[in-house]
């Protein structure tokens, strides 16, 4: 369900798509006047990020573990960051980004599917419309 401060986005790539659904922050704000966007897809471990074009400040919420199916903006990279699972640098399971980052919101679908997201995939990612 879609709250009027919530904005739903689809993130598309040859093998599949998920949605997410993203809180009202000024990152994701930013994301939606710069979507829609096709970029190339980079694998980092059991994480998939992407370039944005957008260049955000970190905020003050920001956080270098997070769960499986977060989507975050990664500050330093100008990145979307998708992580379903551990990174070359997580301990243990957990799912630990490069850096702190941005976290604006969560995937609706199993983050596993990111699983077939592939290096150098082409990657869209658009505005659901309510």
């Amino acid at each position: 369900m879609q709250t009027p401060t919530s904005l739903q986005i689809r993130i598309s790539w040859p093998a599949g798509h998920l949605t997410a659904t993203l809180d009202d922050t000024p990152t994701a704000q930013a994301l939606a006047k710069a979507l829609p966007r096709v970029s190339t897809a980079r694998t980092w471990g059991e994480e998939v990020y992407f370039d944005t074009g957008l260049s955000v400040s970190r905020e003050t919420g920001a956080r270098e573990v997070v769960e499986p199916g977060t989507v975050a903006f990664w500050t330093d990279g100008d990145a979307l960051a998708l992580p379903y699972g551990p990174t070359p640098i997580s301990q243990g399971d957990e799912c630990r980004l490069a850096s702190p980052c941005n976290v604006l919101g969560r995937l609706d679908g199993d983050p596993g599917l990111l699983a077939t997201v592939r290096d150098g995939d082409p990657v869209r990612v658009e505005i659901l419309d309510a």
